[in-house]
């Protein structure tokens, strides 16, 4: 198995959980925050969608200026957002080669350092989790008691 194949599994096993949480957002709740200076709960999972398709996109193509371009997005529903970058990090994820892997990125301007392009995407994973337990307390806090495990495996 190719180091993008075990990527995309990890990557899936914890963003169909992700994806499972933000279909428990409905509208209404959009704009919830569980304290004043929180995220909203639609910021915070466009954040978690958006930013790991820029780590993808930058460590596909090798050029850091990728991962600070802002993200023009005309659809509002954070379902059809979830699908559709879910997607297409996917296959930015399946069409890595092992060169890209091993590639350095010069991220000083944005993390202070060069980063191995693997690492960089092991900090993506990081983030990943991370927000994602975030939004395990948003949509309990919604009411929400039927949850997923923190991953799906197979």
């Amino acid at each position: 198995m190719s180091q993008a194949q075990k990527l995309v599994q990890y990557f899936l096993s914890h963003r169909n959980v992700t994806v499972e949480l933000i279909n428990k957002i409905e509208e209404k709740h959009y704009d919830y925050k569980p304290t004043p200076t929180s995220m909203s709960a639609k910021d915070l999972a466009t954040h978690i969608l958006f930013s790991f398709y820029k780590f993808a996109n930058t460590a596909k193509h090798g050029d850091p200026t990728l991962f600070t371009e802002k993200i023009e997005e005309t659809e509002t529903n954070l379902q059809k957002l979830a699908e559709t970058y879910t997607e297409k990090t996917k296959q930015l994820l399946e069409s890595l080669t092992d060169e890209d892997f091993e590639r350095v990125l010069d991220l000083t301007n944005v993390f202070g350092a060069k980063i191995p392009t693997a690492q960089f995407l092991q900090m993506a994973m990081d983030h990943e989790i991370h927000h994602k337990g975030q939004l395990f307390v948003y949509v309990r806090e919604m009411g929400h008691t039927d949850l997923p495990l923190f991953v799906k495996r197979g």
